[in-house]
């Protein structure tokens, strides 16, 4: 059976986090598309459909709960696993972003990036 390549979707601002989970993504198999804010996710979900979506919540432009809810209006995304990233343990976010259909929630500065892989590749059953 051909091993199907996936396709993630990766919304964050800090050019630098983005290129590390871009990087890595792509070394474990995926196709990988970047986008910087809330804006550019919604154009990349629209002309990539990704299977999974990894979310920063503070951004310029569009921010990442706006981006989500905008997301979750269309019948074609009501289903694209989301996993945020963020540097908000604010429960009320979390809360909000899990009423929004987000799979997972991460801090930034409590996750390794190995353990962001391992979450992406479970939740689309690949381990």
């Amino acid at each position: 059976m051909a091993n199907i390549e996936k396709k993630i979707l990766i919304v964050e601002d800090e050019p630098d986090l983005l290129k590390i989970l871009a990087d890595k993504f792509s070394n474990e198999g995926f196709r990988v598309t970047t986008a910087r804010d809330g804006e550019e996710g919604l154009t990349a979900i629209t002309k990539d459909k990704p299977d999974v979506i990894l979310l920063d919540i503070i951004m310029p432009r569009l921010d990442g709960m706006s981006m989500l809810k905008k997301m979750r209006q269309e019948p074609a995304n009501k289903d694209i696993p989301v996993i945020i990233l963020t540097n908000l343990a604010d429960s009320d976010a979390v809360v909000s972003s899990l009423e929004h259909g987000v799979f997972d929630y991460l801090i930034k500065t409590d996750w390794q990036l190995a353990e962001v892989v391992n979450k992406v590749k479970r939740r689309l059953h690949m381990n």
